[in-house]
């Protein structure tokens, strides 16, 4: 079955850094587009970031355009999220989506799969 498995996250003060890392596997990663998403306690899930089919073409949130950066690899299966500057708004849950469809979608209902999450906390 498909299996999305996030890592990376932690504790981190007010303008450090974490990379994330979302490795994939029961699916053709290549001809999926992947997603960054995050929860906050208490509020809806939101639209991160996201990369198409060969990275070609990558969308981001407008909290976070120039301090997060997404890519990946489709020979290690496995998609990143470069994390700068980070705020203690950043805190959330980080969760990692795709899509069996090239292009760009900011809506989480498009995404087929999802991970568990990994928690991100910043703090002042």
């Amino acid at each position: 079955q498909v299996q999305l498995v996030e890592s990376g996250g932690g504790l981190v003060q007010a303008g450090g850094s974490l990379r994330l890392s979302c490795a994939a596997s029961g699916l053709t990663f290549r001809s999926h587009s992947m997603g960054w998403f995050r929860q906050a306690p208490g509020k809806e899930r939101e639209f991160v970031a996201t990369i198409t089919l060969s990275g070609g073409t990558t969308a981001y949130a407008d909290s976070v355009k120039g301090r997060f950066t997404i890519s990946r690899d489709n020979a290690k299966n496995t998609v990143y999220l470069q994390m700068n500057s980070l705020k203690p708004e950043d805190t959330a849950v980080y969760y990692c989506a795709a899509r069996k469809f090239a292009g760009v979608l900011t809506r989480s209902s498009g995404y087929d799969y999802w991970g568990q999450g990994t928690q991100v906390t910043v703090s002042s």
